[in-house]
């Protein structure tokens, strides 16, 4: 098919037919029998042409100028049509060129359905686009690409304008969609007006962006907005020049403001719930010639009905806590942004000062408002730091880990409470929970609170995610080291109620050996499962950590792991499993990684287990997890039997003796006693007992001698039979020693507490002059000799010659 173009002169257009780029040039034009790849038609020329493929749209592109002067002559201001007509169907963009003083504006005016501006780089969806570009002193300025279906109703520009209009190949749009009119001086860049009906929103960006904002130009984007809705202003993106005079700022013009206008920074927080339409400006300023620096802005207005509850304010009362922050938030921030079609959520500190994310400080008291339809959309979340530097001063005091009531009181759902407990490379965190305990998050024993904890001990260098806990479980105490990081995480509206029992406490304490020690107090009847830190990665290399377990007194623990090796290989040290009872000479039970586990086992005292790493080969980390169940102690049947047997046996022995004892008081001969020298007479470790010298004192003069008992020199030998005398008295002729006999040996004592129950009890030893003296006595048919007999004993004196004597007749 063959195309003809024909340009009236006066209507100052040329178009221009040219291969897209990237293409090969396998389709070419045809004109007069001329070839060629290109084809440019002036003002005032008619030619025809046709195409050597039958789709020349996948090769050819076309542009269609027209240039305007509004300087030189009148301009033909109204509806701008797509001229000329008959062109062929190929991507086309008309470029509509506008030439026109800087004291005077041009206004473009969009019929329905306005336009909506789109970042660079952004395709609109039916791939129909508008730029507008404004001309000021030979420099363009690209005041925003814009797609249909949106607000933009007109723009108002300072000087000469470029506005283009791209259309592909398959479009049948016949018109331009605006009209261009004149307007008086606007003094500035550029009014971009928005009108925004019923709820709604619409993203405006600055001139130039994402490059910068003409140095010391001001701009204005003017809202029409219906006066039964509430408009609010959020800024999502800018940037700041570096200025060397003035400042850049955002002014508002709001009708009804006492303080027209209202100037604000760009990093504060912008006007909300505004009544009605406003304007808005962007100011730039003088920039620094060697460093100018980017100011540029992208924002976002949104319009909603006033809500029913707006003017119910709710009490924050944070003036009694510090370091603590509180964020009101949509659900899913900060990594989710809502879409701009969903309904728009806000929190205000006050009527006009309210955002989508609001940061309360602690040491304040705040009056807070929502305009939302849907609270339950919103969460809460709190950080709170505690810390100690001196451990002299912190060490007695204990820190509630309990969410205040200033923010359960709110209706809105806590997300999560964070408290970082920060202190020095030798103080340590110690969280107890007396009442409620802590169970471990395993995959054997799930969580299924409204709330749960996740610990993480962590330095600059390393992170230990000791684990998840949930309240109701067996863990009364953590010990850690390093700085800790307690997220409280609610899961569903129960935590309102489960919250009011919270006693999660925490102190700091002195440095302790291991990285993580636990105390595990479970409930007789619960079976509880415990694992390493760092699940299911494994324990960071020379890491130990250690677990206590409470057995109580009448109840019996059976420790098990959970499988029969550790599954790790060293590279460097030994990675252990210890276990040991808390009971006197206990013994400890220990396992290489290259060795099988223990099998389960019975546990009678309260003990230990220990789990300390290695540097692996690999990495395979090092991961154990362990059960622990309880149950009462059971006495055996035959130790009962034994027991019980053994009394009968020993009852029985000691009458006996008591009976033979008796007989035998009855018929033997009186006892002799007889003094020998080279028995040892003095008590250990107590020298000089007595002032004086035996020579000296009356220590060996007896005052009451037993009807039994004479000396030895007396005795005479008479076919084995003594026959001794009675109530005599005679003085001792031997030598004497220094010190005094010793007292009877604790041996010598225990015999005579043993015998028969109606004897009576001797007192008990006292370092005094009265101390009981020991006898050597000589036993019935031993040699008068008192030599034979010394050499004989060799002076062992560890057992009395009475207790011999005794000995004999229980044999007997």
């Amino acid at each position: 098919a063959s195309f003809t173009i024909s340009l009236h002169k006066v209507d100052n257009t040329t178009v221009l037919i040219k291969l897209r780029p990237g293409v090969s040039p396998s389709c070419r034009m045809r004109t007069k029998n001329v070839i060629r790849s290109d084809l440019k038609i002036k003002p005032g020329q008619n030619v025809t042409f046709t195409f050597t493929c039958s789709t020349p749209e996948k090769y050819f592109i076309m542009e269609i100028q027209k240039n305007i002067d509004c300087v030189s002559g009148p301009c033909p201001f109204g509806d701008v049509h797509l001229y000329p007509p008959g062109l062929p169907r190929l991507n086309r963009t008309y470029i509509w060129d506008v030439k026109a003083s800087t004291k005077a504006g041009l206004e473009l005016k969009f019929s329905t359905p306005w336009l909506r501006q789109i970042e660079p780089g952004e395709m609109c969806p039916d791939s129909i686009s508008y730029n507008i570009s404004s001309s000021i002193d030979e420099a363009t300025v690209n005041i925003g690409t814009f797609c249909r279906n949106g607000s933009v109703s007109r723009v108002k520009l300072l000087g000469g304008v470029v506005m283009s209009l791209h259309l592909p190949w398959h479009s049948l749009l016949t018109t331009s969609g605006f009209n261009i009119a004149n307007r008086a001086s606007i003094k500035r860049l550029c009014i971009i007006e928005s009108t925004l009906k019923g709820e709604s929103s619409v993203t405006l960006m600055s001139p130039n962006y994402p490059l910068g904002f003409p140095e010391d130009e001001l701009m204005t984007w003017q809202f029409v907005i219906p006066s039964n809705m509430r408009a609010s202003v959020f800024f999502h993106n800018y940037s700041l020049s570096n200025c060397e005079r003035k400042e850049e700022r955002v002014e508002y013009y709001i009708p009804g403001s006492p303080s027209n206008p209202e100037v604000f920074k760009l990093s504060d927080s912008q006007p909300a719930n505004i009544a009605g339409s406003f304007n808005m400006s962007l100011q730039g300023c003088d920039q620094d010639a060697q460093n100018p620096g980017i100011l540029r802005l992208l924002f976002q207005v949104v319009v909603q009905p006033p809500q029913v509850d707006e003017n119910v304010t709710h009490l924050v009362d944070l003036s009694k806590e510090k370091n603590m922050t509180v964020t009101i938030h949509l659900e899913g921030w900060p990594s989710q942004i809502p879409l701009t079609s969903e309904p728009i959520c806000l929190i205000c500190k006050d009527r006009r000062t309210c955002d989508r994310v609001l940061t309360l400080s602690s040491g304040a008291v705040y009056r807070i408002s929502f305009l939302c339809k849907d609270l339950s959309r919103l969460r809460i979340t709190a950080e709170k730091g505690i810390g100690c530097v001196d451990i002299r001063w912190c060490q007695r005091k204990i820190y509630s880990l309990s969410v205040p009531k200033a923010i359960t009181q709110l209706p809105i759902q806590l997300y999560k409470f964070i408290w970082k407990l920060l202190a020095t490379d030798l103080i340590n965190v110690e969280i107890t929970s007396p009442s409620l305990k802590l169970q471990q998050h395993v995959p054997e024993q799930r969580c299924n609170t409204s709330y749960s904890y996740s610990i993480v001990s962590g330095t600059p260098e390393t992170e230990l995610n000791v684990g998840v806990f949930c309240p109701g479980g067996s863990i009364e105490k953590i010990q850690m080291r390093n700085n800790i990081t307690i997220s409280l995480k609610t899961f569903g509206k129960g935590f309102i109620n489960e919250s009011i029992s919270q006693d999660l406490k925490m102190s700091f304490v002195p440095h302790i050996k291991d990285e993580c020690t636990f105390t595990v107090s479970p409930n007789p009847k619960a079976k509880v499962y415990l694992q390493t830190p760092n699940w299911p990665y494994g324990l960071p290399p020379y890491v130990s950590i250690s677990w206590f377990i409470v057995v109580p007194s009448k109840q019996t623990a059976r420790l098990g792991f959970s499988r029969d090796r550790m599954g790790i290989a060293c590279e460097t040290g030994r990675a252990y499993v210890n276990i040991k009872e808390e009971a006197p000479g206990a013994e400890e039970t220990v396992r290489r990684e290259d060795e099988l586990l223990p099998q389960p086992r019975d546990m009678r005292h309260s003990f230990w287990v220990n789990i300390s790493n290695c540097r692996p080969v690999d990495k395979t980390q090092l991961t154990l997890q362990f059960w622990v169940t309880f149950a009462d102690k059971q006495i055996d049947l035959g130790i009962i039997l034994a027991v019980v047997a053994g009394a009968g046996v020993l009852t029985a022995i000691g009458l006996t003796v008591c009976c033979v004892k008796k007989k035998k008081k009855k018929t033997q001969n009186p006892m002799v006693g007889v003094y020998n020298a080279n028995v040892n007479t003095q008590m250990p470790g107590k020298k000089g007992l007595f002032g004086k010298g035996r020579q000296n004192n009356e220590s060996h003069v007896y005052a009451v001698i037993d009807d039994a008992v004479v000396y030895g020199h007396l005795l005479k030998e008479s076919n084995g039979s003594v026959t001794p005398e009675v109530d005599v008295y005679r003085p001792f002729d031997g030598p004497m020693g220094s010190l005094p006999p010793s007292p009877p040996p604790f041996s010598f004592r225990k015999d005579i507490k043993r015998s028969c129950n109606t004897e009576e009890e001797p007192p008990p030893l006292m370092d005094t002059d009265q101390d009981a003296y020991t006898f050597a006595h000589q036993k019935s048919g031993q040699s008068k000799d008192n030599g034979d007999a010394n050499e004989k004993d060799k002076g062992d004196t560890s057992v009395p010659l009475l207790e011999n004597k005794e000995q004999d007749g229980l044999v007997e």
